[in-house]
């Protein structure tokens, strides 16, 4: 009488499997072609069989490695520069400004009146369809940043941290910070 053992092989349990009857059984490799990936859980620091945001995408060599860290770290910097480009595009693109009156009684007894800035853009205009097609690069740019972070590859988690402070050095000092003496609530 022949048995017939099928096995099925859940990712989180080892390699080697034991059949009811205490024999040693190596699972059929899984994956992509003969070789299985695994996702790392601890950072690590290594150039082997580290899989970049696509499957086809795996690097092998120190070269890939350092090739990668460089374009992780160029598209920190990007990110952040998108980050302060957008806001000066918002700044140089809003109109509508508009300056309200109010009265406001005075403490004594008199009327005051106090003058309140109202700034916006238009939701139907080119600079806000600009923003919102700028705004869609940088969730996209600021969840690839993520994922490979989370390959928690320490050489590519490091370019990415040093592309994104590259990036703020370079780009924030453009960053202005207006203060509207006149605004109360601060």
């Amino acid at each position: 009488m022949s048995h017939s053992h099928t096995h099925h092989v859940h990712p989180t349990t080892s390699s080697a499997i034991t059949d009811h009857h205490g024999t040693n059984m190596t699972p059929p490799e899984q994956g992509h072609g003969d070789h299985m990936m695994m996702m790392q859980m601890t950072f690590y620091f290594g150039c082997k069989n580290v899989e970049l945001l696509f499957a086809g995408l795996v690097i092998n060599t120190p070269g890939e490695m350092v090739g990668a860290c460089i374009g992780v770290f160029l598209l920190a910097a990007f990110y952040e520069g998108l980050k302060i480009g957008r806001e000066v595009l918002l700044r140089r693109n809003q109109v509508n400004v508009r300056y309200n009156s109010m009265p406001v009684p005075g403490a004594d007894g008199t009327v005051l009146m106090e003058t309140h800035k109202t700034v916006g853009q238009r939701m139907l205009s080119l600079a806000h369809f600009l923003q919102t097609f700028l705004h869609i690069i940088q969730v996209v740019v600021s969840y690839f940043l993520m994922l490979v972070f989370m390959t928690y590859n320490g050489y590519l988690c490091i370019a990415v941290a040093a592309g994104a402070g590259f990036g703020y050095f370079l780009f924030s000092w453009k960053k202005a910070v207006v203060v509207d003496i006149t605004e109360h609530c601060h």
